[in-house]
């Protein structure tokens, strides 16, 4: 059987009651199904696509009240007066962020619901017919247009967190890959090359995750900016300072391994955090997701201690990073030293502090996945 085409369906609101006029002529036999959280509506009438059969449906954002609510069939449109549950704002209509093309903003409504436009009619000053509400009415007007931003808002910040994780998921298996490839071709001798293979990639794929960090200042993601920065900003500093910047640091077999452990994480964090986007639950990702680390964390902590440890002759050599006296500022920073304090004080404490972080998050998101079985 065809679906049903929808008619224009246009909504406003205040803090207490939704209203809804479906633009359809001469309904005939419309069939309502109104519940707490959604409505179903069937009739034939006179519609965009002239004489049909035409439906919808809509999941609110929101409770209401049907014994409170009521609509009615007038010539030209169908009426929903809607009673809210709560007197509050609605930041969109629907449940899903997605909002359907026919759904739209009844403008008229918002218009004789401001008080100062109903003044003028009163007074008697002319329809707001031509009328810029922009202008007139600022206030008015960033209200008819919340719901609508309200809904660009959420669609451009899943959009853009899907490619972004999609884009990381690509890059880091990209790195797995060369890897793989070339250990099966080449054995441990392909080890002394991995960073001329597949360097730029992982400086690439680890500068984009600099937008981790600045993602839950803008409110796309949950969670906390200092835990972000510590991990992004531990890995670059390994990245950049103490690969990038000591070439013989670059042939060295730990970094096959710390790229292989950074890989590894990354390659089942970033499907997760994917299928959360798209409120899909898949249980063993998420085990995975919550468990891969025990072991790789760790594994990850020595070979970036094992880097540090290796540098310290290097740069103490080359004096890269490293501020000596005399100069302008009369600072003086010594790096190797500032490493040696890094191992001595820092690596355990910090590798105590993430799993510790990571720990926590398990514990709260495996026993939330439990309790769904268990009642499913």
């Amino acid at each position: 059987m065809p679906e049903l085409p929808s008619p224009f369906v246009y909504w406003a609101q205040t803090e207490t009651q939704v209203t809804l006029k479906v633009d359809l002529t001469d309904a005939k036999d419309p069939a309502v199904d109104l519940k707490e959280t959604s409505l179903k509506f069937v009739a034939n009438g006179q519609g965009a696509r002239g004489p049909h059969s035409y439906a919808f449906s809509l999941d609110f954002h929101s409770a209401i009240d049907p014994e409170e609510s009521s609509y009615k069939v007038v010539d030209r449109q169908v009426d929903f007066t809607l009673r809210k549950k709560s007197n509050d704002w609605w930041p969109r209509l629907t449940s899903r962020p997605q909002k359907p093309a026919w759904l739209k903003i009844d403008f008229d409504k918002w218009q004789s619901q401001d008080p100062d436009v109903d003044e003028d009619k009163a007074q008697g000053n002319g329809s707001e017919v031509g009328r810029d509400i922009s202008k007139d009415y600022p206030y008015t007007y960033d209200k008819l247009h919340r719901e609508e931003l309200g809904y660009k808002r959420e669609d451009f910040k899943k959009v853009y967190l899907v490619l972004y994780n999609l884009c990381q998921f690509v890059g880091f298996s990209y790195i797995l890959a060369v890897m793989g490839i070339r250990y099966s071709r080449d054995g441990p001798d392909s080890m002394m090359g991995t960073y001329e293979a597949v360097g730029t990639a992982m400086k690439f794929v680890q500068l984009l995750q600099f937008l981790e960090v600045m993602h839950p200042l803008f409110g796309y993601t949950k969670g906390g900016f200092s835990t972000a920065l510590f991990q992004v900003g531990g890995r670059a500093i390994i990245l950049f300072c103490m690969i990038e910047s000591e070439h013989r640091m670059q042939t060295k077999p730990v970094v096959f391994y710390v790229f292989l452990v950074w890989s590894t994480v990354e390659i089942v964090r970033y499907p997760y955090y994917l299928t959360q986007l798209f409120k899909t639950e898949f249980s063993f990702l998420t085990w995975l997701r919550y468990t891969i680390w025990m072991p790789l964390y760790p594994l990850g902590f020595l070979c970036e201690g094992i880097i540090v440890l290796r540098n310290i002759p290097y740069f103490e050599e080359t004096n890269k990073f490293t501020v000596a006296l005399p100069n302008e500022w009369n600072f003086a920073f010594h790096f190797p030293s500032a490493m040696r304090i890094y191992l001595l004080l820092l690596c355990l404490p910090g590798m105590y502090t993430m799993m510790s972080h990571m720990n926590r998050v398990r514990y709260q998101k495996l026993s939330k996945t439990n309790v769904k079985r268990k009642y499913d």
